[in-house]
């Protein structure tokens, strides 16, 4: 599968042994996982009409659920929102998801409390759900879709209406909200590199 190569890929760049300290500008020629990283943006408008496949559907979550999660606990639980009706809903209860009206696809990624660490561990389910929420973005964005991470918790008003509107059980908490759709005109990616952000060995 497309999205099993792009995950192995990723994990791939992320040794740090890998990474020349010295280039001011490595080369990513050839490399599509991390080209796929930089080239990623936040996509708020959609076409409307173009929906996005099962098939599809499908690959972006098996990408999400290819995320790391602490102890192997799998803390996730996903809703998916592909009817008009649905997705109107969620933009009624959050106000900085109103591009949810103009998606054909939502996906709403929930931690799981049945599922989730006991004890001090148990806030690990915030870490182990955002890892499948940036997965689900990079597949989106790899497949040649648009997406954008609405967030949900830990905002309780948010929380609360989301729980309502697709009246979620009391142990699943929606994290946040991903419109997706294909993107209507271009997206530029923003460079977020900042080398005074990093630090070797001390601070």
């Amino acid at each position: 599968m497309a999205t099993i190569a792009l995950a192995s890929a990723v994990a791939g760049c992320s040794s740090t042994d890998s990474v020349d300290k010295s280039a001011s500008s490595p080369s990513t020629q050839g490399n599509a996982a991390y080209e796929n990283i930089m080239t990623r943006s936040s996509v708020r408008s959609y076409q409307p009409d173009l929906a996005v496949s099962p098939d599809t559907v499908e690959m972006l979550l098996r990408a999400a659920m290819a995320a790391p999660t602490a102890v192997n606990k799998q803390p996730w639980a996903f809703m998916v929102l592909d009817n008009r009706e649905s997705i109107d809903s969620l933009a009624e209860v959050l106000p900085y998801a109103k591009m949810l009206n103009h998606a054909p696809l939502a996906v709403v990624v929930c931690g799981d409390m049945e599922l989730a660490l006991e004890g001090d561990a148990r806030d690990f389910w915030i870490q182990d759900v955002s890892a499948a929420t940036e997965n689900l973005l990079l597949a989106a964005h790899s497949l040649g879709l648009g997406a954008v991470w609405t967030g949900v918790y830990p905002n309780a008003d948010r929380v609360k209406g989301v729980t309502e509107r697709l009246g979620l059980p009391s142990y699943i908490i929606p994290l946040a909200v991903v419109p997706i759709g294909y993107p209507d005109g271009e997206q530029t990616p923003k460079d977020k590199w900042v080398a005074s952000k990093v630090h070797y060995n001390r601070w």
